[in-house]
């Protein structure tokens, strides 16, 4: 892996102020540390360091850092943390370790799949199930992959890719137990059907609406009632006096 140059200049931290003013000039606070060395608080440029983590090794590339004034007795680094704005997502802070090209270090690679809709198991509606989108590995800095490729072309529904079967490039060594799925292909779920409502047992809506025209039914029925009833007979005249 090639390394990438990035300049840099020392930073006075002196409370959050200094940081905005680093941002608002289009910089990025930053710090290094690592490697039996005292931290140093710096500020590199925000368009060189976007530039540097969109190449195809993204955040594992690796940094020779050269910092104005300062001499440092290790200046390959790599990205230990990008902190971000959570409101604007703008970088807020990135931390600098300073690493050995001889010493092996712990990273973690992106897996990319190939050819899923060529599976097998997909074409007959399986679901794909990749456990492990990152995968730790031990390896040297020259020597770290920028991704692990999965082809998953022949993949039927229940198979499934352990960590024996990737292919890593040689002096590249993965974390995980050899025994761990990386990706499955599960069978398609079955969508849930309703049970039918027991004999007598009227659904919900059914029971509302009906509710509704009895209702109204009652409402008309007094009237109805009060036509149809007969009149009373007059009363007989009462009879005169003799």
């Amino acid at each position: 892996m090639k390394t990438i140059e990035l300049q840099a200049k020392p930073r006075i931290t002196d409370g959050t102020r200094k940081a905005r003013a680093v941002r608002r000039n289009e910089g990025v606070p930053a710090i290094v540390y690592g490697h039996g060395m005292k931290p140093l608080s710096v500020e590199v440029p925000e368009r060189a360091f976007l530039k540097a983590i969109h190449t195809k090794a993204g955040a594992n590339v690796l940094i020779t850092l050269q910092v104005e004034g300062v001499t440092l007795k290790e200046s390959t680094c790599r990205i230990k943390a990008i902190q971000n704005n959570p409101v604007t997502d703008k970088i807020d802070h990135v931390d600098f370790m300073v690493i050995s090209l001889t010493e092996k270090i712990i990273v973690k690679v992106p897996v990319i799949l190939h050819r899923v809709e060529e599976a097998p198991g997909v074409k007959e509606g399986g679901v794909i199930d990749l456990v492990h989108r990152e995968i730790e590995v031990e390896c040297l800095p020259t020597q770290i992959p920028e991704k692990i490729d999965i082809d998953a072309k022949e993949m039927k529904i229940n198979d499934a890719i352990h960590v024996q079967a990737l292919v890593l490039p040689a002096g590249v060594k993965c974390m995980l137990p050899v025994d761990e799925v990386v990706l499955a292909v599960h069978a398609p779920r079955l969508e849930e059907v309703a049970a039918p409502a027991e004999e007598g047992e009227a659904a919900g809506p059914e029971v509302i609406e009906k509710g509704k025209k009895d209702k109204e039914g009652e409402e008309g029925a007094a009237p109805k009632a009060a036509a149809a009833a007969p009149a009373k007979p007059a009363a007989a005249p009462a009879k005169e006096a003799k």
